[in-house]
């Protein structure tokens, strides 16, 4: 049993779809006809008219293609962290030749409002970075406070949803670039990053004129075809199919079932003795991070002697925190269970 928290467990009728015979994406109009209604599902999972794009990546390709696309030299980008992928956003600005300022909290805290409030107050920023779910530490973001900010101040924003999209509501409709992937609530395999663009985030961009191709995504726009470059088939004819499931079970629903399963997985852990980090109020629907300290890596193998695979933290809390991935396929009160009951065995 797979509950890591990305990759998940496919489903059968993913799996299956991966079986069928591959087709060239480049002169097959199907295929072509195939990535615009798969854009059209993604549309309503996000939830926006904006335009989407599906790249040929991992989902850390969107998170570098939105920098690569947005920041020129120069621009000055206000980076609002509590964990290591928002701390990872000022990396990427930094490469791309942009300043990062790094509004901070710790891990286990919320995102700081009082201080972005201040900060915007005393500079001038180009593009701001968000993370919604931070993975790594189970924690998931109100983003509505920030996102008032930015709007306050006419700043672009950039969001990281990548562990969040199709397993809670993404405010998309209030930012500009936002940034999922396959292998998460979606329940496809790897290698496919998906992102919405606002026309606000495309004039930007337009006018940035990035000179990469692979981490820019001025071509997904220009386009003949729908894709610049040959697609990845199989992965796009899996999503595909993922998202036939996500959405004929009703997006609801969905958040319902995410829920439930992050109810009972947290409950379980209680009755161990187990604490949620950062805590329950904070936690995300998709993942639960329960803090063993010195002890996750000796767990997680235990574990997987069970035939029950979970994921450490990162970093400093790389052998403090054992996570549970609920998320897509996983987020299901069953197999939940079984995963809880093989860690109570360890135990």
């Amino acid at each position: 049993m797979l509950l890591t928290p990305g990759p998940t467990a496919l489903p059968p009728s993913v799996r299956e779809a991966m079986s069928r015979e591959l087709v060239n994406p480049d002169v097959d109009p199907a295929f072509a006809e195939r990535y615009d209604a798969l854009t059209e599902k993604l549309k309503a999972v996000y939830g926006t008219d904006d335009e989407v794009v599906v790249l040929g990546g991992e989902g850390l390709l969107g998170l570098e293609a939105a920098i690569a696309s947005t920041v020129a030299p120069g621009d000055h980008v206000l980076c609002l962290s509590n964990g290591p992928y928002g701390d990872g956003f000022a990396d990427f600005v930094a490469d791309y030749g942009g300043e990062a300022t790094v509004v901070g909290a710790d891990y286990d805290d919320p995102l700081p409002i009082d201080a972005l409030d201040r900060t915007l107050a005393d500079g001038e920023f180009d593009l701001a970075t968000i993370i919604h779910c931070e993975t790594p530490t189970g924690t998931l973001n109100d983003l509505d406070p920030a996102l008032d900010l930015f709007e306050e101040h006419d700043v672009l924003t950039v969001v990281d949803a990548v562990s969040s999209l199709g397993g809670v509501p993404v405010p998309t409709d209030r930012i500009d670039v936002c940034l999922g992937a396959s292998q998460k609530c979606f329940s496809a395999p790897p290698g496919l990053a998906v992102c919405s663009v606002s026309d606000a985030a495309w004039e930007r961009i337009e006018a940035r004129d990035p000179d990469s191709l692979y981490t820019n995504l001025l071509p997904w726009r220009d386009a003949e075809q729908p894709y610049p470059y040959t697609h990845l088939t199989t992965l796009v004819v899996a999503l595909d199919v993922a998202l036939d499931r996500l959405l004929e079970e009703g997006l609801d629903t969905v958040y319902d079932r995410h829920r439930e399963a992050a109810a009972v997985c947290r409950e379980r852990g209680r009755e161990l003795g187990l604490e949620s980090y950062p805590g329950p109020e904070r936690s995300s629907s998709t993942v639960t991070a329960f803090e063993v300290p010195g002890r996750a890596t000796d767990l997680q193998e235990r574990l997987r002697e069970a035939d029950v695979t979970l994921a450490t933290g990162f970093g400093d809390l790389a052998d403090d925190v054992l996570r549970v991935g609920h998320m897509g396929y996983n987020a299901d009160v069953d197999r939940v269970e079984r995963a809880m009951d093989a860690l109570a065995s360890v135990l």
